[in-house]
Order: C-alpha cells, then structure tokens, then sequence
C-alpha cells in the first residue's frame, strides 16, 4: 500500500499504480478468505464440542501450509481425548447402571419435587409396581411405606413391614446433582435375615431349655424309679402297717431331699425364664449422667468395702443427660459391676473404673476391669440367655442388659483382652 501510494504521485507510474492496486485487492480478498476457513474451522471446532460430536475429523485443508496441518492434528487429537473420555464415561454408566439394577437392595432417588431420577428393579419390587415417574403416585398404591421413605432422615433409618416376606429397611442421603437437592433412598428386605437370626434363637433357646430341664428330669426320674425299688424290697407289712428298714429309710430320706432340690433348681430356673421373657416397658425420663453414675457407686460401696479392689468413678460433664428408665439402667450397672467384682477376685492389684463419656454422636457408660476377663471363644455367647461361664450362675444376667438397652434404643458391647483389660459399654 505504501508502494501504491509513491506511484499515484508520480504521473509517470499511473499505469504501475493501477496493477498495484489490482494485486493489492487480491490479496486483500485471499487475507478475508483464509481468516474466514480459519473462523470456520474454529467454529466447528468448538461445535464439535459444544454438541458432543467427536466422529468428525480436520485433514482436508492441510495444502493450506504447515501451521494449518498442525492446526489439524491438534484438534484431531483434542476431538479424540474428548472421543475416549465420552467412551469411558458411557462404559462407566453403563457399568453403574447394571450394578444398580442388579443389587439386591432397592434404589431410589427423587427431587425436591418429588420428580424419580433413579428406580431399579428391586425397587418397583418393593413398592409394588412397573413405573414411575413421581414419588408422590405411591401415596394411591402403598401410603404407609410412602411414609416411610418420605419422612426418613438422611443418615438414619425407618423400619417398614408389609406381607410376612417383606420387612424393609429405608434409609437416605441428600446429595446436589447438577444444583439440584436429590434425596437418595435404599429399600433392603430384612426379612430372610430374620428370619434366620429368629430361627437360630429358637434352637438356641430349645438347646438350653433342653439342657437344663434334662438336668433336673433325668436324676428325678432315675431317683423315682430307684426309690420305687428300696420301697419294694425294704418295706415289709405287718399286721395292718408297714414297717421299713432303718437303712431303706435313710435312703429315702436322701433320694427325697435330692428330688426336693432338683425341683427347686427347676423351679429357679423357670422363674428366670419368666424375668426374662417379662420385662415392663421401660419410663423413660431426662436423667442426669452424672446423678445416675454416683448413685450406683453409693449402691456399691457397702459391698466394694469388703474387696481390695481400687473403683474409680467419674462422668467427663455434669451436663450429660440420657433418656432412660432410672431403675432398669440402674439394674444394668449392677449387674455389670458385680460381674466384674468376681471377675477380679484372684487379680493380684484388682482395679474397676464406671465412667460415663459422650464420644461426639453417643453417650457411653463404661465399665472396666484387670479381671480374669473372658476368653475369645465365649465372647460371641455372654449375651445368650441362660448361657454361663460361671458355676454357679443362671446365664440371665447379660441377656437381660441386652434387653433392656434394646428397650432403650441403645445397646451393650464388651470387649475383653483376659488378664488385662475388659469393658462392658452402654452406649445410648
């Protein structure tokens, strides 16, 4: 343009300006053409990517010089990363997909406004149906497991039971998707495994029962049959009495007391049964952690007072409060503290501490103990009724506290190192 305008000065180049300017127009016009293929190719690029189209390719142009062919195998190479990612990801939903349709436990996820993203199989088994598109169509079909799996609390769990095989568990999650709050819901039928657990606690029961009504039948009935025999031939009739033989009468005497004895022992033993089988509902009330452990220890006192053992007690907050029938968690700690206090009675340097703790979601009552502590094989069998490691204990004890912290909503571990260190929790 430069050389153009020297030329239209000078009258002597005019026809030299003319060509100028008729080569400068070209270029100008090949300049917009190459700015615009490079604008065009740009835009398909990035509509390529906009809507996901990753088949299409950029070879044609690459007679267009070398940057343009660099230009190609860049956007081949960027359109083929975003090819495989897109692969990947539909493999991996796929695979999701399947997973979720095939799991036993029933999947599913709604909107805030009640709109089903999610639902397998398992799921439409549950509720009893094919489709859905609302969660708000099974208020019509089923309105109380509607209830459960729409008043369910994320992170906690509601218990619906429906026919005799359909007992669920609804638990949930709140999660965002793509700004949107989804509710997450799995529905697990636990009914096979009550199934079973109910089944092996029948037999559990049947054994012990078995085991100690035997006990007290089979010396009753040998004793009956060998007293029936001193009474044959030991007693002999005169005139119009019997008269039995010193020694036949001591052996009657024994054989009785015996007979006397055993059925105490069953007696006993029903009685526990009957204590087991008919806890009251528990009062529950607001009580003082703190009030509850001192009072216990008081409960104690007069019979650590005849031990060596060193007891401790302690609460981490006078502010700690728990909802629970006074009396029943009282019983627990008793009985827990007088295990315990046999279980320390051949420890040289005895030590039992009842602390009461909160561990940032529950509150704990512990008991700990250097005890003799109980072996690995028994500790799956301490909370069975009637099961006892003890001579001369009825097994009751422990299966009670089981019972009335599940009362509680709560529950009672143990875990136990013997010889070293054992610990019963509460945990409410």
């Amino acid at each position: 343009m430069a050389l153009f305008m020297y030329m239209v000065v000078h009258p002597n180049m005019l026809f030299a300006a003319l060509l100028m300017a008729t080569i400068i127009i070209l270029q100008l016009i090949e300049i917009f053409r190459f700015v615009s293929q490079t604008n065009r190719k740009l835009t398909r690029f990035l509509e390529s990517v906009k809507y996901s189209d990753f088949i299409s390719g950029f070879t044609s142009d690459n007679k267009l010089g070398k940057s343009f062919k660099d230009l190609n195998i860049a956007f081949n190479e960027v359109l083929e990363a975003f090819r495989k990612a897109r692969s990947e990801k539909e493999e991996h939903g796929q695979y999701l997909n399947t997973v979720v349709q095939q799991v036993r436990t029933g999947i599913l996820s709604y909107d805030t406004e009640g709109n089903v993203q999610l639902i397998n199989a398992n799921a439409k088994r549950f509720m009893g149906i094919t489709s859905i598109k609302n969660i708000n169509e099974l208020i019509a079909i089923n309105p109380k497991l509607y209830h459960s799996i729409n008043s369910v609390e994320p992170g906690k769990s509601e218990l619906y039971k429906g026919s005799n095989e359909l007992h669920l568990t609804v638990q949930a999650t709140e999660l965002r998707i793509r700004g949107t709050d989804v509710k997450l819901v799995t529905l697990q039928n636990i009914q096979p495994e009550l199934q079973q657990q109910e089944l092996e606690a029948w037999q559990n029961l049947t054994r012990v029962l078995r085991h100690e009504i035997m006990n007290s039948i089979t010396p009753i009935s040998s004793l009956t049959s060998t007293l029936r025999e001193i009474l044959d031939h030991d007693m002999e009739r005169k005139g119009d009495h019997y008269e039995l033989k010193g020694e036949g009468a001591d052996d009657l005497r024994e054989g009785l007391s015996t007979i006397e004895n055993r059925s105490k022992g069953l007696i006993k033993f029903i009685d526990a049964y009957r204590e087991y089988t008919s806890l009251p509902k528990p009062k529950l009330t607001t009580v003082r952690l703190q009030s509850l452990i001192e009072h216990v220890a008081q409960l104690m006192k007069t019979e650590l007072k005849k031990t060596s053992i060193d007891f401790h007690y302690s609460c981490s907050s006078e502010y700690l409060t728990i909802q629970a029938d006074v009396e029943m968690v009282e019983q627990v700690l008793i009985n827990l503290l007088k295990n315990a206090i046999e279980a320390l009675g051949d420890t040289e340097t005895p030590k039992l501490e009842l602390i009461g703790r909160y561990d940032g979601s529950d509150v704990l009552i512990e008991v700990i103990d250097n005890g003799q502590g109980i072996i690995k094989e028994a500790i799956d069998h301490i909370f069975v009724p009637f099961y006892t490691t003890k001579r001369t204990g009825s097994g009751i004890g422990l299966s009670l506290s089981r019972q009335i912290m599940q009362m509680h909503n709560g529950s009672i571990t143990v875990e136990s190192e013997p010889e070293v260190r054992t610990i019963f929790t509460l945990r409410f």
